[in-house]
Formats: C-alpha cells, structure tokens, sequence
C-alpha cells in the first residue's frame, strides 16, 4: 500500500503541541488589554500635556478610514494653495475597531476647515460647468440701474413737420404726373409695346436662398434644401384636381326629339292612363262625377226634352259653360307664367352658368361715337347681357372692352358687327341736348355751326378675341379720356395697357 501523507504540523496523533482552551482565553485577554491601553493613551492628560502612547510591538495597517482621512486632508490644503507632502502623511496607529467607538473617533478628528474666499470654487465651477456662459455672466455683472431719458422739446413736432413736408411734396408730384399725362407727353412713348423685365428672384424660390437673387445659388452652404428651417420637406403636398378647360364646354346631350306622330302618341296613352285613374277614383267615392261636358254639337242630345221646351235657355247656358272652360284654360296658363323677379332670377343664372363654361375677351375700335343712339346701344346690351368691361371715349379712336360667357359675347358680336349702322347720324333730340351740354364738342352729332357731322366713314373693326383666366373689370362701365395718356392710366388699371397701342396700329 502506498505511504499516507503525513499530518500538518503540530497536529495528529504524533503531535506534540495541542491547543488548549487555556491558551486561547489567554491570548484573548492579551488582545484586549492591549486594546484598552491604546485608547487610554490616545486620550489627553489632565494637566494639559498629551501622554505619550505606549508603542505597540508591531505597527497595525492602516485602515480604510484613516487612508480617506488623509486624502481629505490633502485636497483641502490643495485648495488653500498649500503643497502638501504625500510622504509627510503618516497614518495613525491602528484603533479601536467597535462601530461606536470608531465613529465618536472620527467626530473628533474631523479637521475645521478654515473660511476662504468664494472665487477660488467658482472658477473651479466655471471650468467644470458645461452650461456655464461667461458672456451671459458679464451681461449680467455689467447690467445697471434704469435712468430716466427725457424727450427733448419739440423731437415731436420737428418729425410732424417733416411728415407735412412729405405729404405735400408726394401731392405736388402726383398733380405734375397727372398734368403730363393730359398735355399728352408721352402719347408717343413705345410703353405699351414694352415687355417687362423678369424679377430678381421667382416668387416660389424665396424661400430658398437667403438673398432676393440667384446670386448664391451655386453655394450649396447657402442654399436651403436639406436644412432645418428649409420649405422643403419630405411629406408630398397633392394639389387639388381641377376640371380641364374643355370638360367645362361638354355640350350637354339633349334627348332624341319625337316626330308629330310619336307626340300625339304619347299624349293619348298619359290622358287614358289619367282618365282610368279619374274614373277608379270616382267609382270609390274619392271624387265626385263631373258634371256633363255640354257644347253645341250634342247640346240637343244631352239635354233632350229641356232644349226642346226652352232651346234659347239651353243655348245660353251652353254658351256660359264654354265661357267658363275658355277662361279656366286662360287662368292655368297665368299661373304658370313666370314673374318679373323669377324670369330675372332665371335670367341672371343662366347667364351665371354661360359664364361658368368659360371667359372670353373681344377688343372693339371705333371712329367716333359722336352719335347718342350708338353709346345707348353698346351700353345697354352690355348690361343686360350681364357683360363686364369699359367704353372709352378718345378724339383720336374709341375703344370697347368687354368680358362674359360665349353666349353673351357672340350676341354682342353680332351686334357690334351686323346690327348698328355706323354710317347713321341725326341731330339730337331736346332731351339728349340737356344731356349733351356737358359733352366736350367732338363727343357731340353736330358741329360748332349746328350742322351734322359727316359719318360715312366711321366703322367697327374686332381687334382682339380670345379666352381668358379671369375677368379684368369688376363691372360694366365708360370713361370719357381727353388724352391717350389717360386711356393708357385706365386700361393700366386693368393690365391692358398694350391694348391701345395696338388699336393705334390697326387702321
């Protein structure tokens, strides 16, 4: 068999030193006698001078507690600018290790820390601080108390009387402006043939770039596409869908019209199919039986032995009843007439729904209009075709705008065209002569010496037609313009200036 390993030390049964309880209450006692002389020494002697502690046979380590101490103790000295020795720290003996006993030690070791000035920790805050804004603080040290400023005497009035100053010299500006436009200074300026130059920067590419031109578009830094504050966006805005031009033109398709027959036809199937319905009802005792339809053809048989007693009574009566169903019949067809506000009402909305299909435009140049009855005509079918537009009256030529549905400016084509005679002049009657004194002279049929003017060559050419958006003029109306440059102010208003250039063309 193979040699057993022999026992510790000290111990089994060839052992010579066993431990006995006698040692170990023995060593205990050492222990804590040793203990209780280390805290007696630590404590200060009665006359003042501190005891000098017994030293112990063998240093204790240095706790945990003592090595935290000793750190303290070098941070606060680091902080009042005091070097201090790492070396130089030498831990204190090794204490009682009791939880009560070890804590009333530390109370009574803990340094005082002496007061020092606020800077120091605030600096060490400020570098250590990410949301600490040195700007922000000066701001606010620098930041005084409000003072009272006081407006000095006349601030006020002097910026009043400069706003006068203004005001009058934009009134004599406007009232130059409008005196070169009547002495015709610029009658044969080229501005109605002048295109407009294209703007700086297109409306919808504002917000893009930063400046009001394309001068930064190459800098894609300063371009604002993929930015935070960019209009552009990565949701997909849908326009709403719009009815194409020409499906607002579809001619709506009207039934098949019936021949004379197939009408007959059918009016005598609805009066049987009426008629069965009468007679059921009659026959229920919903309605009471009609009385009998008498004329002069079977006035005789209805009547029988009555016409032949009294026939001029009978015939009398039969006159009064074909009376009587003449004016129902007449009275039925009043009341399904229309009245003056509903034909109107109808009128206006069926004008409305022309207008709906789509815009058109015609341009109208005429010689003169000296003639009365022509201005009434072209502005009397102008309003009640529910046109709008403007009749200008002008030495030179005389211009017609007008604006509606299809419908409407093909009668008004038609009367522009075909209907009014040009050519026709008469003098004026005694009420157009009250109308016409304020007229200027060559507005007027008759010359200074009362005689008629001669209008055999006056004519009325179209211009220009074509479809537009919207309409250019809220209303139908004329302006009587002494000058081009007012008729070019007015057509302005309405951005057809070109217009009148273009019927000067036109000869």
């Amino acid at each position: 068999m193979p040699e057993k390993r022999p026992f510790p030390e000290g111990q089994g049964p060839n052992g010579d030193a066993k431990r006995t309880k006698g040692s170990d209450a023995m060593a205990a006692a050492r222990a804590k006698a040793a203990e209780i002389a280390a805290r007696f020494a630590k404590k200060p002697a009665s006359n003042g001078a501190s005891a000098t502690p017994p030293q112990p046979a063998a240093a204790a380590p240095v706790s945990d507690a003592q090595a935290k101490l000793a750190a303290m103790k070098a941070r606060m000295a680091a902080l009042k600018g005091e070097k201090v020795d790492a070396k130089s720290a030498t831990p204190e003996p090794t204490g009682p290790r009791f939880a009560t006993t070890l804590g009333n030690r530390r109370l009574s070791e803990t340094p005082k820390v002496e007061a020092k000035p606020k800077s120091a920790p605030k600096q060490d805050e400020e570098l250590e601080n990410p949301y600490f804004d040195p700007k922000a603080a000066a701001l606010t040290k620098s930041r005084g108390p409000r003072v009272l400023v006081f407006n000095e005497h006349g601030k006020y009035l002097d910026q009043a009387s400069k706003l006068r100053a203004q005001a009058r010299l934009e009134k004599i500006q406007r009232m130059l402006a409008l005196q070169a436009r009547r002495a015709g200074l610029d009658e044969n300026t080229e501005r109605g043939f002048l295109v407009q130059p294209p703007p700086d920067i297109e409306w919808w590419d504002e917000g893009i770039v930063p400046d009001k031109n394309y001068d930064c578009i190459d800098d894609p830094d300063k371009v604002k596409i993929d930015s935070d504050d960019s209009i552009i966006t990565i949701y997909v805005q849908h326009p709403p869908l719009l009815k194409a031009p020409q499906d607002q033109r579809l001619v709506q398709v009207k039934p098949m019209y019936l021949t004379t027959k197939e009408q007959a036809k059918l009016r005598r199937m609805r009066r049987a199919a009426d008629l069965k319905e009468h007679q059921a009802k009659i026959r229920l005792g919903l309605e009471p039986p009609p009385p009998p339809k008498v004329k002069r053809g079977n006035m005789m048989r209805v009547m029988g032995e009555q016409a032949i007693a009294d026939p001029t009574a009978v015939e009398m009566l039969v006159e009064s009843q074909i009376q009587q169903r003449h004016d129902d019949h007449v009275t039925a067809n009043e009341e399904r007439k229309l009245t003056k506000e509903e034909e109107h009402a109808k009128l206006a909305a069926n004008q409305e729904k022309d207008a709906r299909k789509g815009l058109y435009m015609c341009v109208f140049k005429i010689n003169t209009l000296a003639f009365g009855k022509h201005r009434f005509q072209i502005d009397n079918n102008g309003k009640q075709l529910a046109l709008t537009g403007v009749t200008l009256f002008n030495p030179e030529l005389n211009l017609v705008v007008i604006e509606g549905g299809a419908y409407a400016i093909n009668k008004y084509k038609k009367l522009m065209l075909h209907r009014i005679n040009w050519q026709e002049n008469a003098p004026p009657t005694e009420s157009q002569v009250e109308k016409q004194a304020s007229d200027p002279k060559w507005l007027r049929p008759v010359d200074e010496e009362g005689n008629t003017k001669d209008h055999s060559g006056n004519k009325c050419i179209l211009i220009f037609e074509g479809e537009i958006k919207q309409r250019s003029f809220r209303k139908w109306g004329s302006r009587v313009c002494e000058t081009a440059g007012e008729a070019r102010e007015t057509l302005g208003r309405a951005k057809l200036d070109s217009l009148w250039a273009l019927a000067k063309s036109m000869e």
